[in-house]
């Protein structure tokens, strides 16, 4: 049994494989998976059904087990407000840096292949997709037994 709380096998077998300036998608039920990921990106689908499980709860897990050094989120066209989802991550992931882009600017940065995993959530909300950019350890916090 492992001592994290992240126990997927899929979705750590990716993260053991990225490494610093590699990406995460953590991408809501509406977002096109199937076209707009990385080509060499792991897929992992946790969307089993509307809304049982959306992208908060796997950036709260994700948080505790990788650095972040910066974010994307995905934003409506100009004059749109901003959805609630975005407020949530900004929040979450201060002081991370924390970039908007268009829908299809968004899809083209999950594209690239620095993406080395995209989760697949069954959050309902618009505009709920997330691009994490994987940062280094800080010296001195990895804990030996």
């Amino acid at each position: 049994m492992l001592l994290t709380e992240l126990l997927h096998p899929g979705i750590l077998e990716a993260l053991a494989g990225a490494g610093h300036g590699a990406r995460v998608l953590l991408a809501d039920g509406h977002y096109p998976a199937s076209t707009a990921t990385g080509e060499r990106a792991r897929t992992v689908h946790l969307n089993l059904a509307p809304g049982l499980l959306d992208v908060t709860t796997v950036l709260d897990v994700l948080l505790r087990a990788l650095p972040v050094e910066a974010a994307h989120v995905m934003v409506p066209p100009e004059g749109e407000p901003e959805p609630p989802a975005i407020a949530e991550y900004r929040s979450k992931l201060a002081p991370v840096p924390f970039d908007t882009l268009g829908r299809f600017e968004f899809y083209d940065a999950a594209r690239s292949p620095d993406l080395a995993l995209a989760i697949v959530t069954a959050d309902t909300r618009t505009y709920a997709n997330l691009l994490l950019t994987i940062g280094v350890r800080a010296e001195g916090t990895l804990t030996t037994r």
